[in-house]
């Protein structure tokens, strides 16, 4: 049952991770659409700005490979052993990458929205949407600590 609960953890971790930076892409690439209609020649600093939830997937898929490697040849015994504890690091690394992504991903759109209306809010934008992206890069730490 603990190997189980082990591998859903890996699978929650590189999961959610995905899905949190697959919301947060959208919702600023929508932004960004709109964005184009209204200034097409920011159309650079709209792609930063949708670019950024992308990494809570990339950290899903780091913490993914550090566990996988550090299994070994014996994945089963591994995950096996303390399945229980790697299912509640893989979920809760998973729920805060999805969570930062989509949080960042509506700092991102409205960061869009204030280039597109003529503000040079490009800099600023970057800064707040920096501060979910912490959280994502410590639960990744963390899980990179447990294994």
């Amino acid at each position: 049952m603990e190997l189980i609960f082990g591998y859903l953890g890996l699978g929650l971790m590189l999961g959610l991770a995905g899905i949190g930076s697959s919301f947060g892409t959208t919702i600023a690439a929508n932004a960004a659409e709109g964005a184009l209609k209204k200034n097409p020649g920011k159309s650079s600093s709209y792609m930063i700005l949708s670019a950024l939830p992308a990494t809570q997937g990339l950290y899903g898929f780091v913490g993914f490979l550090v566990w996988w490697a550090a299994a070994g040849d014996d994945k089963a015994a591994y995950f096996g052993e303390h399945g229980f504890l790697y299912f509640g690091v893989g979920a809760l690394v998973g729920l805060v990458c999805l969570f930062s992504g989509i949080r960042q991903g509506m700092v991102c759109a409205n960061g869009i929205a204030g280039l597109a209306g003529g503000h040079d809010v490009q800099t600023n934008t970057m800064i707040y949407a920096a501060l979910p992206e912490f959280y994502a890069i410590l639960a990744l730490v963390a899980a990179i600590m447990v294994k």
